[in-house]
């Protein structure tokens, strides 16, 4: 048999009017025999960190005690907690991390007593304890460390994103800047990255714009490749091209929606914005799948609150306000109404990790090749405290990560350690990320 070297370009893209497509990896893009199928067996991972505020309710004394968000069991043969148990049918791809602590969000000096709010999504990603006063200051987010190592070669160097923000400059309060609130994502200790909230915003960074769909303008350099391509590649890019415009047809019912809405749950949202802070949610997976799928970006970050938000979780069953909530004053009760919506909040969670699942990649599936970081770092909201932070990573990235493990760090165990390994399973080697003073063995 002949085998031709002719292949399709893994950075081709179909071009329309004001859009461009990339594509997800198709076989035509590694022919055989030749030095390109000895590599698309062995993609590189990708990143996505996503914060959820205020801790847990299984940080408190009386939540340890009921195991809430711990299981009882370290290694791999235990049972998932109460707030963790959606993400049983993904076990084989979990590795949760507990008694580990972010020291660098907590107060170094009198003046900076109060600002635990301020302090701590600033040291989720970089183990950094944020500067007071008028100049900013905190470390570089392991998110953009990775982008930094790894995202030279794709169209973006990441994806923040995030479903509450302030918008505000200058002090929000305790002398801190309102930057610390509105960002995870750090690309120096002086450069915080503004999260995207709006899913129009970044649906049009990813594909550019049109009058009614991205996809019109493609669609003669769609249906010229399809005529080029083996029946599976065709499958995959079809599936590739309805989920865009799947994703595309809810931004836009989103918005006209919203147009005719006389006053909204969050006034001055954009219009893309939905009322559902559940589909709000969706729609940033969905675009995350996306991304990953055609490498526009391998590394993510979302946002999933912002600190002081009083926004009520109807769709939980949990009636009262969020912030409210999590100052339970150590009451047991309000404490097991806060770990029912954690395990709300866990339960976004199976959505995208499905999607990754079911989207094929290379030799794998998307998340084969991930590693995603889901928690926060706040233990117990009602102290505003850092120890014992709840902690999740899902995915194999790429073969560095088993999954089925539950690792218990022992007592003081900087959260710094969680994240200097990671960086060390993504192949990036660092000497140190924040506090850290070793790595876990996970």
């Amino acid at each position: 048999m002949y085998l031709t070297r002719k292949f399709v370009s893994r950075r081709a893209v179909l071009r329309g009017a004001g859009a461009g497509i990339a594509l997800p990896l198709l076989d035509a893009m590694i022919p055989a025999q030749t030095p390109l199928r000895k590599t698309a067996g062995n993609p590189t991972p990708r990143l996505s960190c996503i914060e959820m505020v205020h801790g847990a309710a299984g940080s408190t004394q009386v939540g340890g005690r009921e195991h809430y968000w711990s299981p009882q069991q370290a290694g791999a043969n235990f049972e998932l907690s109460y707030t963790l148990e959606p993400l049983a049918p993904f076990r084989e791809y979990l590795t949760i991390i507990t008694n580990t602590d972010a020291r660098s969000a907590e107060t170094q000096m009198p003046a900076e007593a109060g600002a635990d709010h301020f302090r701590s999504s600033a040291a989720f990603l970089t183990a950094a304890h944020a500067r007071q006063g008028p100049e900013i200051g905190n470390g570089t987010s392991i998110d953009q460390i990775y982008a930094q190592r790894r995202g030279g070669d794709t169209r973006l160097p990441s994806l923040p994103l995030c479903i509450e923000n302030i918008g505000l400059n200058g002090s929000c309060g305790f002398n801190y800047s309102c930057v610390y609130a509105d960002t995870i994502c750090w690309a120096s200790p002086t450069e915080p990255i503004a999260m995207a909230v709006n899913p129009r915003t970044v649906f049009e960074t990813l594909f550019g714009t049109a009058k009614n769909s991205v996809l019109d303008g493609a669609a003669p350099d769609a249906a010229r490749l399809s005529g080029s391509i083996g029946p599976s590649d065709r499958a995959r890019l079809d599936a590739h091209l309805t989920e865009i415009r799947a994703v595309e047809r809810r931004i836009q019912a989103t918005e006209t929606a919203n147009a005719k809405l006389v006053a909204r749950a969050r006034p001055g949202a954009p219009l893309g914005v939905p009322e559902s802070w559940e589909e709000h949610v969706r729609l940033m997976f969905d675009l995350q799948v996306i991304a990953f799928a055609a490498e526009i970006t391998r590394v993510s970050a979302l946002k999933m609150s912002r600190d002081t938000s009083n926004r009520v979780f109807e769709a939980s069953g949990v009636k009262i306000p969020f912030h409210t909530l999590s100052h339970h004053i150590e009451d047991p009760a309000l404490i097991a109404e806060f770990a029912k919506l954690n395990r709300y909040h866990v339960g976004m969670l199976p959505y995208f990790l499905e999607k990754l699942r079911t989207t094929a990649d290379g030799d794998g599936n998307l998340l084969d090749h991930s590693l995603i970081l889901y928690g926060s770092p706040m233990g117990d909201s009602n102290t505003h405290n850092h120890r014992r932070l709840p902690m999740l990573i899902a995915g194999h990235a790429c073969g560095a990560l088993k999954g089925n493990l539950h690792y218990v760090g022992s007592d003081g165990t900087p959260h710094g350690n969680t994240l200097l390994t990671i960086l060390k399973k993504l192949d990036v080697e660092m000497e140190s990320v924040g506090d850290s003073n070793g790595t876990i063995a996970i």
